[in-house]
C-alpha cells in the first residue's frame, strides 16, 4: 500500500469521484439512444483526459500567473454544478427543440459531464498538486499520470454499466430518477463549494 501508484490512484478516485459522475450521466443522457449514449460517455472520458493531462503539464504555471487561489477556482466549479443541478431537480419537460440539440451531444459531453463533473475542479487541483515540478521529477509525473488515465478509465466502465440499469426503468423511472439524482448533484456542488471556502479562509 506504499506504493505511489495505488495513493495516487486512491486520491484521484476521490478527486474525480467516478460514482458522482453517474447520476449526471444518465441526467444528460436520457433522452439520446443507446448508441449516442455510449458515445457520449467516451467522448467525455476523452475530453476529461486531454484537459487533465493539460492540468498536469501547464496547470501550475497557468494559476501562479494569473493569480488565482485553487480554493477559489474550486468555489467557481462547485457553483456551476449547483446551478445545473437546480435544472435538474426544477426543470420542465424539455421543448422538442431542445431535445434536438441534446441528441446531437457533443455539447452535453463537454458541459457538463466532462467539466466540471469528471474533470472537476478537484480534479484539476490533483492534477497539480501531484506533479509539481518542484517535488516530482519527469518519471513521478509520469507515474502520477497514468493513475489519473487509469481512474478515468473506471469512470467511463461505471457509466456504461449504469446503462444497462438505466434501460430497464423507462422513461417515467428516468424523470424520477433525474430528480432524485439532482438532489445528490446538488450536495456534492455544494461540498466542492464548502471545500473551497475552508481552504481559502484557512479553516479548521
Amino acid at each position: 500500500m506504499d506504493s505511489p501508484f495505488l495513493q495516487n490512484i486512491i486520491f484521484f478516485f476521490a478527486a474525480i469521484d467516478p460514482v458522482g459522475t453517474i447520476p449526471i450521466f444518465l441526467a444528460v443522457s436520457a433522452h439520446l439512444r443507446q448508441r449516442e449514449k455510449v458515445f457520449m460517455a467516451i467522448q467525455a472520458t476523452l475530453i476529461s483526459a486531454v484537459v487533465l493531462v493539460f492540468f498536469v503539464i501547464g496547470g501550475e504555471l497557468i494559476l501562479t500567473a494569473s493569480a488565482i487561489p485553487l480554493s477559489a477556482f474550486q468555489i467557481a466549479g462547485g457553483s456551476i454544478l449547483f446551478i445545473f443541478a437546480l435544472t435538474m431537480v426544477f426543470g420542465d419537460a424539455k421543448p422538442e427543440s431542445e431535445l434536438k440539440s441534446l441528441q446531437g451531444h457533443s455539447h452535453s459531453s463537454v458541459f457538463p459531464l466532462a467539466i466540471p463533473s469528471i474533470a472537476s475542479p478537484g480534479a484539476m487541483l490533483a492534477a497539480v498538486i501531484l506533479t509539481e515540478k518542484d517535488r516530482f521529477n519527469i518519471q513521478e509525473q509520469l507515474v502520477t499520470t497514468l493513475s489519473m488515465l487509469v481512474v478515468l478509465a473506471m469512470t467511463l466502465a461505471l457509466m456504461l454499466i449504469s446503462l444497462f440499469f438505466s434501460k430497464k426503468i423507462g422513461p417515467q423511472g428516468a424523470a424520477v430518477i433525474s430528480r432524485v439524482m439532482g438532489i445528490i448533484v446538488a450536495s456534492l456542488a455544494v461540498t466542492h463549494i464548502l471545500t473551497g471556502i475552508k481552504a481559502f479562509f484557512n479553516l479548521a
